[in-house]
Protein backbone atom coordinates (compact mmCIF):
# COMPACT_ATOMS: atom_id res chain seq x y z
CA UNK A 1 0.00 0.00 0.00
CA UNK A 2 1.40 3.26 -0.89
CA UNK A 3 1.99 6.09 1.48
CA UNK A 4 -0.72 8.33 -0.93
CA UNK A 5 -3.08 5.87 -0.21
CA UNK A 6 -3.04 6.32 3.91
CA UNK A 7 -2.98 10.02 3.85
CA UNK A 8 -6.59 10.88 3.21
CA UNK A 9 -8.16 14.03 4.44
CA UNK A 10 -9.28 12.84 7.95
CA UNK A 11 -5.76 11.29 8.45
CA UNK A 12 -4.40 14.81 7.60
CA UNK A 13 -6.55 16.83 9.35
CA UNK A 14 -6.30 14.70 12.75
CA UNK A 15 -2.62 15.01 12.76
CA UNK A 16 -2.98 18.59 12.89
CA UNK A 17 -5.61 18.18 15.64
CA UNK A 18 -4.04 15.87 17.93
CA UNK A 19 -0.75 15.57 19.26
CA UNK A 20 1.07 11.96 20.34
CA UNK A 21 -1.34 10.20 21.77
CA UNK A 22 -2.24 12.08 25.07
CA UNK A 23 -6.10 13.26 24.44
CA UNK A 24 -6.49 11.00 20.90
CA UNK A 25 -7.04 7.50 22.61
CA UNK A 26 -9.91 5.18 21.99
CA UNK A 27 -10.60 2.60 23.88
CA UNK A 28 -12.85 -0.36 23.35
CA UNK A 29 -13.11 -3.97 24.79
CA UNK A 30 -14.89 -7.50 23.18
CA UNK A 31 -15.94 -10.57 24.76
CA UNK A 32 -13.76 -13.56 22.92
CA UNK A 33 -15.55 -17.58 23.41
CA UNK A 34 -12.06 -19.43 23.91
CA UNK A 35 -13.76 -22.65 24.97
CA UNK A 36 -12.68 -24.37 21.65
CA UNK A 37 -9.48 -22.06 21.83
CA UNK A 38 -8.49 -23.69 24.70
CA UNK A 39 -8.94 -27.43 24.08
CA UNK A 40 -7.29 -26.22 20.33
CA UNK A 41 -3.57 -24.87 22.86
CA UNK A 42 -4.30 -28.40 25.07
CA UNK A 43 -4.06 -30.64 21.81
CA UNK A 44 -0.83 -28.73 20.64
CA UNK A 45 0.60 -28.75 24.02
CA UNK A 46 -0.09 -32.65 24.66
CA UNK A 47 1.37 -32.91 20.94
CA UNK A 48 4.93 -30.80 22.06
CA UNK A 49 3.78 -27.37 20.82
CA UNK A 50 4.41 -25.12 23.85
CA UNK A 51 1.95 -22.54 23.19
CA UNK A 52 -0.62 -20.72 25.18
CA UNK A 53 -3.43 -17.99 24.66
CA UNK A 54 -0.59 -15.40 24.08
CA UNK A 55 0.54 -17.26 21.01
CA UNK A 56 -2.46 -17.23 19.18
CA UNK A 57 -2.97 -13.72 19.86
CA UNK A 58 0.00 -12.49 18.82
CA UNK A 59 0.06 -14.26 15.43
CA UNK A 60 -4.05 -13.53 14.79
CA UNK A 61 -3.22 -9.60 15.45
CA UNK A 62 0.22 -9.58 13.50
CA UNK A 63 -1.76 -11.27 10.65
CA UNK A 64 -4.72 -8.92 11.18
CA UNK A 65 -2.54 -5.87 10.37
CA UNK A 66 -0.98 -6.99 7.56
CA UNK A 67 -3.71 -8.82 5.31
CA UNK A 68 -7.35 -7.59 7.05
CA UNK A 69 -6.38 -3.86 8.37
CA UNK A 70 -2.85 -2.87 7.10
CA UNK A 71 -4.28 0.79 7.60
CA UNK A 72 -3.61 0.30 11.05
CA UNK A 73 0.32 -0.79 10.99
CA UNK A 74 1.05 2.67 10.21
CA UNK A 75 2.23 5.34 12.49
CA UNK A 76 2.40 9.60 11.95
CA UNK A 77 5.68 11.23 11.27
CA UNK A 78 5.75 14.88 10.14
CA UNK A 79 2.01 15.45 9.66
CA UNK A 80 1.71 12.49 7.04
CA UNK A 81 0.97 8.53 8.08
CA UNK A 82 3.74 6.38 7.38
CA UNK A 83 2.59 2.62 6.82
CA UNK A 84 4.85 -0.39 7.15
CA UNK A 85 5.31 -3.02 5.31
CA UNK A 86 6.23 -5.55 7.83
CA UNK A 87 4.73 -6.45 11.18
CA UNK A 88 6.78 -6.35 14.43
CA UNK A 89 5.23 -7.69 17.27
CA UNK A 90 6.09 -5.95 21.10
CA UNK A 91 4.85 -8.80 23.18
CA UNK A 92 5.29 -8.07 26.71
CA UNK A 93 6.48 -10.44 29.60
CA UNK A 94 7.75 -10.95 33.06
CA UNK A 95 10.95 -11.24 33.96
CA UNK A 96 12.72 -13.32 36.70
CA UNK A 97 12.46 -10.51 39.22
CA UNK A 98 8.15 -10.70 38.10
CA UNK A 99 9.55 -7.36 36.18
CA UNK A 100 7.85 -6.43 33.32
CA UNK A 101 9.79 -6.40 30.05
CA UNK A 102 9.14 -6.82 26.07
CA UNK A 103 10.47 -9.17 23.52
CA UNK A 104 10.07 -8.08 19.80
CA UNK A 105 9.52 -10.72 16.67
CA UNK A 106 10.15 -9.47 14.01
CA UNK A 107 7.84 -10.15 10.49
CA UNK A 108 5.38 -11.96 13.16
CA UNK A 109 3.06 -11.93 10.11
CA UNK A 110 4.93 -14.46 8.26
CA UNK A 111 5.41 -16.94 10.79
CA UNK A 112 3.39 -20.44 11.33
CA UNK A 113 2.23 -21.31 14.99
CA UNK A 114 5.17 -23.55 15.33
CA UNK A 115 7.58 -21.06 14.43
CA UNK A 116 6.24 -18.00 16.41
CA UNK A 117 6.37 -20.41 19.34
CA UNK A 118 10.30 -21.43 18.55
CA UNK A 119 11.24 -17.66 17.98
CA UNK A 120 9.09 -16.23 21.18
CA UNK A 121 9.93 -18.79 23.65
CA UNK A 122 13.07 -18.32 22.68
CA UNK A 123 13.25 -14.47 23.11
CA UNK A 124 11.81 -15.06 26.22
CA UNK A 125 14.02 -17.36 28.15
CA UNK A 126 16.80 -14.83 26.94
CA UNK A 127 14.99 -12.08 28.11
CA UNK A 128 14.76 -13.37 31.26
CA UNK A 129 17.81 -14.57 32.29
CA UNK A 130 19.16 -11.23 32.36
CA UNK A 131 19.68 -10.71 27.98
CA UNK A 132 17.03 -7.50 27.28
CA UNK A 133 17.33 -5.54 24.34
CA UNK A 134 19.03 -2.52 24.26
CA UNK A 135 15.88 -0.93 24.48
CA UNK A 136 14.04 -2.62 27.31
CA UNK A 137 17.66 -1.58 29.12
CA UNK A 138 16.94 1.74 28.38
CA UNK A 139 14.14 1.45 31.36
CA UNK A 140 17.16 1.21 34.04
CA UNK A 141 19.27 4.32 32.11
CA UNK A 142 16.54 6.53 32.82
CA UNK A 143 15.11 5.59 36.06
CA UNK A 144 19.35 6.35 37.16
CA UNK A 145 19.10 9.59 36.04
CA UNK A 146 18.29 12.20 38.60
CA UNK A 147 14.81 14.13 38.52
CA UNK A 148 13.98 16.41 36.67
CA UNK A 149 16.68 16.09 34.02
CA UNK A 150 15.04 12.42 33.62
CA UNK A 151 12.20 14.27 32.09
CA UNK A 152 14.28 16.21 30.34
CA UNK A 153 16.00 13.55 28.61
CA UNK A 154 12.95 11.45 27.95
CA UNK A 155 11.57 14.21 26.21
CA UNK A 156 14.81 14.74 24.05
CA UNK A 157 14.78 11.08 23.23
CA UNK A 158 11.16 11.34 22.22
CA UNK A 159 11.92 14.76 19.94
CA UNK A 160 14.75 12.64 17.98
CA UNK A 161 12.73 9.14 17.42
CA UNK A 162 9.47 10.14 17.17
CA UNK A 163 9.13 13.67 16.07
CA UNK A 164 12.05 13.64 13.62
CA UNK A 165 12.43 10.02 13.28
CA UNK A 166 15.99 9.50 13.60
CA UNK A 167 17.47 6.79 15.75
CA UNK A 168 19.75 6.43 18.74
CA UNK A 169 22.33 3.18 17.75
CA UNK A 170 24.09 3.59 20.50
CA UNK A 171 20.86 3.14 22.69
CA UNK A 172 19.18 0.77 20.69
CA UNK A 173 16.43 3.36 20.40
CA UNK A 174 14.07 4.61 16.45
CA UNK A 175 10.92 5.24 15.80
CA UNK A 176 10.68 1.02 15.00
CA UNK A 177 11.90 -0.09 18.81
CA UNK A 178 8.25 -1.10 19.59
CA UNK A 179 7.15 -2.70 16.58
CA UNK A 180 3.51 -2.72 14.67
CA UNK A 181 1.94 -2.93 17.92
CA UNK A 182 2.18 -4.49 21.45
CA UNK A 183 -0.10 -6.69 23.38
CA UNK A 184 0.18 -7.66 26.99
CA UNK A 185 -1.43 -10.73 29.19
CA UNK A 186 -2.84 -9.62 32.02
CA UNK A 187 -4.87 -12.07 33.10
CA UNK A 188 -1.56 -14.30 33.90
CA UNK A 189 -1.25 -11.85 36.66
CA UNK A 190 -4.68 -12.04 37.91
CA UNK A 191 -6.00 -9.65 36.53
CA UNK A 192 -10.15 -9.89 34.64
CA UNK A 193 -9.34 -6.90 32.09
CA UNK A 194 -7.51 -3.69 31.82
CA UNK A 195 -7.57 -0.41 29.35
CA UNK A 196 -3.39 0.20 28.55
CA UNK A 197 -1.80 3.27 27.57
CA UNK A 198 -0.38 3.97 24.49
CA UNK A 199 3.54 4.86 25.19
CA UNK A 200 4.59 8.25 24.06
CA UNK A 201 7.94 6.89 22.88
CA UNK A 202 6.58 4.33 20.81
CA UNK A 203 4.90 4.50 16.67
CA UNK A 204 2.18 1.94 17.80
CA UNK A 205 -1.32 2.66 16.85
CA UNK A 206 -2.49 -0.27 18.87
CA UNK A 207 -2.31 -2.15 22.30
CA UNK A 208 -4.08 -5.13 23.47
CA UNK A 209 -4.70 -6.40 26.96
CA UNK A 210 -5.71 -9.78 27.03
CA UNK A 211 -7.61 -10.20 30.11
CA UNK A 212 -8.34 -13.42 32.58
CA UNK A 213 -10.42 -16.68 31.51
CA UNK A 214 -13.84 -17.11 33.25
CA UNK A 215 -16.34 -19.28 33.19
CA UNK A 216 -20.08 -16.98 31.95
CA UNK A 217 -23.42 -18.23 30.72
CA UNK A 218 -23.87 -17.29 26.87
CA UNK A 219 -26.62 -18.12 24.56
CA UNK A 220 -25.46 -20.27 21.70
CA UNK A 221 -28.28 -21.93 19.21
CA UNK A 222 -31.04 -20.17 21.54
CA UNK A 223 -29.80 -22.26 24.61
CA UNK A 224 -28.03 -20.99 27.40
CA UNK A 225 -24.48 -22.83 28.14
CA UNK A 226 -21.59 -22.26 29.90
CA UNK A 227 -18.75 -20.87 27.75
CA UNK A 228 -14.97 -20.29 28.74
CA UNK A 229 -14.59 -16.33 28.26
CA UNK A 230 -12.05 -13.71 27.52
CA UNK A 231 -11.69 -10.12 27.60
CA UNK A 232 -9.39 -8.17 25.41
CA UNK A 233 -8.83 -4.89 25.79
CA UNK A 234 -7.51 -1.63 23.28
CA UNK A 235 -6.23 1.43 23.42
CA UNK A 236 -6.46 2.84 19.91
CA UNK A 237 -4.69 6.40 18.24
CA UNK A 238 -7.58 8.20 17.05
CA UNK A 239 -5.20 9.72 14.36
CA UNK A 240 -5.10 6.58 12.38
CA UNK A 241 -7.79 4.47 14.51
CA UNK A 242 -11.67 4.87 13.24
CA UNK A 243 -14.68 2.61 14.29
CA UNK A 244 -14.28 1.34 10.64
CA UNK A 245 -10.87 -0.21 11.43
CA UNK A 246 -11.75 -1.30 14.66
CA UNK A 247 -14.56 -3.24 13.61
CA UNK A 248 -12.90 -4.87 11.10
CA UNK A 249 -9.71 -5.88 13.25
CA UNK A 250 -12.15 -7.22 16.15
CA UNK A 251 -14.38 -9.48 13.58
CA UNK A 252 -11.11 -10.63 12.04
CA UNK A 253 -10.08 -11.75 15.43
CA UNK A 254 -13.58 -13.56 16.14
CA UNK A 255 -13.30 -15.30 13.25
CA UNK A 256 -9.68 -16.70 13.61
CA UNK A 257 -10.62 -17.75 16.50
CA UNK A 258 -13.28 -20.01 15.35
CA UNK A 259 -10.36 -21.09 12.67
CA UNK A 260 -7.14 -21.42 14.58
CA UNK A 261 -5.52 -24.16 12.46
CA UNK A 262 -5.56 -21.00 10.26
CA UNK A 263 -2.49 -20.13 11.96
CA UNK A 264 -0.62 -23.41 11.46
CA UNK A 265 0.19 -23.16 7.90
CA UNK A 266 2.13 -20.02 6.19
CA UNK A 267 -0.91 -16.88 5.56
CA UNK A 268 -2.47 -16.98 2.22
CA UNK A 269 -5.42 -14.36 2.57
CA UNK A 270 -8.90 -14.91 2.30
CA UNK A 271 -11.77 -13.49 3.92
CA UNK A 272 -12.79 -16.12 6.91
CA UNK A 273 -16.47 -17.14 5.59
Amino acid sequence: MKNSDLNNEWRKVASAIYQKPVDSKIFGSVEIDVTELEEFVSQKRRDGLKITLTHIFVLIVARALKYEVPELNCFIRRGNVIGRDYVDAMVSVLNEDKQMTSVKIANAETLTLAELAAVMNDAIKNTRSGNESKTMRMKGFLASIPWPFRNWIFILIRKITISWGLSIPALGLSGESFGSFVITNIGSIGLDMGYPALFPTSNVAIVFVMGGVSKKPVVVNDQIVVRRIMSLGAALDHRVVDAVHGGKLFKFIRQTVRNPQLLEEKPFFSNLQ
